[in-house]
């Protein structure tokens, strides 16, 4: 019953400003926590990877952009959102010292492409932030296409040209999560700790960097 009714409110709140902000007002007054179980422990740690590269000297290109990174205090923050642009195909003229791809990659129909069109918007020495879910349900935004464990998304950054040994990887999940994902969409609730089963990942992040001059990489 009451899951029943969290979803019902969840859903009027995706859909109406007015509803989103008195939903997210009361879940803080009540300590509920509205952010997504399975995101929870990767913005953490990669909002740590950030912090570690100095986000005010850094300017930064986020792929189909959400509301998780954009507030930080960047010295710029560019936006490449589909469908005025697609990454697949098309890439800006510019480059950036650190690119951001937050559940999208598995979205893609050519995340090879994708990977390489990043590759060259990355400066020497910059740096490209990928995060995507392993072990939940396919969700067609509009399509759902790839999984990629962490020694696969290792393996596959390298192949766009990123340097294979300085790849940095995380992985987080449970069973606990695993259920709760399988119908809704869960939020962390009152949730304190976040134990990882990595027999049961269900997000993937890494952070690549571009070789400095051609031929430094793979």
């Amino acid at each position: 019953m009451l899951e029943k009714l969290r979803r019902e409110i969840s859903t009027k709140a995706a859909s109406n400003s007015s509803v989103k902000t008195i939903v997210s007002g009361a879940a803080r007054a009540i300590g509920y926590d509205l952010r997504h179980l399975i995101r929870v422990v990767y913005q953490d740690e990669c909002l740590r990877w950030i912090n570690e590269l100095g986000p005010q000297s850094l300017d930064v290109l986020e792929i189909s952009a959400g509301a998780a990174w954009r507030d930080i205090p960047f010295k710029s923050f560019t936006e490449m959102n589909y469908p005025d642009y697609d990454i697949c195909k098309d890439k800006l003229d510019r480059q950036f010292d650190l690119v951001i791809a937050d559940q999208v990659f598995e979205h893609l129909l050519w995340p090879y492409r994708a990977g390489r069109n990043v590759f060259d918007m990355v400066k020497p020495g910059g740096y490209f932030m990928v995060m995507t879910p392993f072990m939940i349900r396919i969700h067609d935004v509009p399509v759902d296409c790839s999984r990629w464990t962490e020694t696969g998304m290792r393996y596959f950054l390298a192949e766009c040209g990123f340097e294979l040994e300085t790849i940095k990887t995380g992985a987080w999940g449970n069973r606990d999560s695993l259920k709760a994902n399988l119908v809704t969409w869960a939020r962390v609730g009152w949730r304190k700790s976040f134990p990882n089963e990595p027999a049961y990942p269900q997000s993937i992040w890494a952070m690549a960097r571009k070789p400095l001059a051609l031929g430094d990489g793979h």
